[in-house]
């Protein structure tokens, strides 16, 4: 008889040196994202024509920006009474807890400082990294699966995750593949038309990019995470939940991105 759900047993650690230090399946990941994502940016930056010296501010920006967001964003969406209790906590990075929203926020702001003494645009550089944010967190969210963490509730579907590290013994839906196919397919969108407006060498809409990404990143976030279990306990009492409540503004920016591109008439897929 085939069991109808996937056992998960794999351990966060990739490499073990010492009881206290190993090397995470997330790191690796993360890093592996961020690489990609720098050299496919780089041949796009090549053939706009784009200084490398850009890029490589951008690409220090995200990272400083993204962890430090990501870091803070967690501390004060889910848990601000802990952190504000005992502020220096936060800097306790390797307990885990990272937000992806305060991340988006930490490299928004992190990306003002790269363009200010530049001749490029902020909607410029942001659209750039856009093309290619989505495939880094596709494996983010891989590293979270690695991690078993932020997954969604019971279910009865032939795919479930049971994720017997955090002592589950019921199928769970697994959310952080759901989310990491999403930013997949938001990733080949972006790319396929980076690739179709380049070879007919006409200009990349910065509207149109910036709408498919944040539609593509937080409407899906904000629908998958109906079938998230609740990452901290206050979340159970509310309506819509921390993540989603956060996704909103995001995306319907996007929305209205998206609506300005279509307007710019620039938009060639086809």
């Amino acid at each position: 008889m085939m069991l109808n759900f996937i056992i998960w047993t794999v351990q966060p650690e990739a490499i073990v040196f010492t009881e206290s230090y190993a090397v995470r399946w997330y790191g690796i990941l993360f890093a592996i994202g961020y690489l990609l994502s720098y050299f496919l940016l780089q041949k796009i930056f090549l053939k706009e024509k784009l200084p490398l010296s850009l890029l490589e501010k951008a690409t220090l920006a995200s990272i400083i920006g993204g962890i430090v967001g990501a870091r803070l964003g967690h501390c004060l969406f889910y848990e601000p009474t802990r952190y504000l209790h005992d502020p220096l906590s936060i800097l306790y990075i390797w307990e885990g807890g990272l937000a992806s929203h305060g991340g988006a926020i930490g490299i928004l702001l992190a990306f003002l400082v790269v363009v200010r003494k530049s001749k490029y645009s902020y909607a410029t550089v942001m659209a750039r990294a856009m093309l290619v944010v989505p495939l880094a967190a596709f494996f983010i969210r891989m590293g979270n699966l690695m991690n078993s963490e932020i997954y969604g509730v019971p279910t009865n579907v032939p795919w479930g995750f049971v994720f017997a590290n955090m002592g589950e013994t019921l199928p769970k839906h697994p959310t952080q593949i759901y989310e990491g196919l999403a930013y997949l397919l938001t990733f080949g969108i972006l790319q396929y038309y980076a690739w179709k407006q380049l070879r007919a060498q006409k200009k990349l809409s910065n509207s149109f990019i910036m709408g498919v990404f944040l539609i593509g990143i937080f409407f899906t976030r904000f629908l998958i995470e109906c079938i998230k279990e609740p990452q901290v306990l206050f979340e159970t009492t509310m309506l819509l939940n921390m993540g989603q409540l956060l996704s909103i503004p995001f995306f319907l920016c996007g929305f209205f991105l998206l609506w300005k591109a279509m307007r710019e008439k620039k938009i060639t897929l086809s």
